[in-house]
């Protein structure tokens, strides 16, 4: 498992086995740092990446949002919305995905010198990345042709941004938020 270092963020990598590897880990924390930057999230702070399949994303779709079958990218984050800033796709409080009294807000609780606080964890189905580039269904809108390497990268883009509490229940976050992919996905150019 790969821990990586981009500015204040350490992003540790975990490649469940048999995962098949379009990218390397540095590419991936490349876009997480992306992401954490442009979402305004607390720093220093860590995130995690596990690259998985079809098979464990069926099992933790259906185990924790109730929901059957596999899904492409889950996130799991461990602060509310309010610990950052506000913006147009920010999940409101009972959104799916709001932590809710589980964890503080930002500056509600202080962490000892050196300690970085955890954001939270992405769950991305390889596999399915793959299976929606090559299907020409990728890119969020089920419309998109391109490389698997640009599917899993938005993916990690799109589950990081979920960790910083932004949404697409409700049109305007959507718009927002699929904004914000696309020009961290255009700032950072392909494998």
């Amino acid at each position: 498992m790969p821990t990586l270092a981009r500015g204040p963020w350490r992003i540790d990598v975990v490649r469940r086995d048999g995962v098949e590897r379009l990218l390397p880990a540095t590419r991936l924390a490349d876009a997480i740092a992306a992401a954490l930057d442009a979402a305004g999230a607390p720093s220093p702070a860590s995130i995690g990446l596990v690259l998985s399949d079809d098979a464990e994303l069926a099992e933790l779709n259906s185990e924790h949002m109730g929901k059957d079958g596999a899904t492409d990218v889950l996130s799991f984050p461990l602060l509310a919305p309010a610990a950052f800033p506000d913006h147009p796709g920010k999940a409101r409080p009972g959104d799916p995905g709001d932590p809710g009294d589980m964890t503080f807000a930002a500056g509600g609780f202080v962490l000892p010198p050196g300690r970085r606080v955890h954001l939270g964890d992405i769950i991305v189905s390889v596999e399915r990345a793959v299976d929606q580039a090559e299907a020409g269904r990728g890119g969020h809108t089920g419309d998109v042709r391109w490389d698997a390497r640009d599917e899993l990268r938005l993916l990690v883009t799109h589950g990081t941004l979920h960790v910083c509490g932004w949404d697409h229940a409700e049109p305007e976050e959507e718009a927002a938020m699929r904004a914000l992919e696309l020009a961290l996905l255009r700032a950072s150019p392909g494998a």
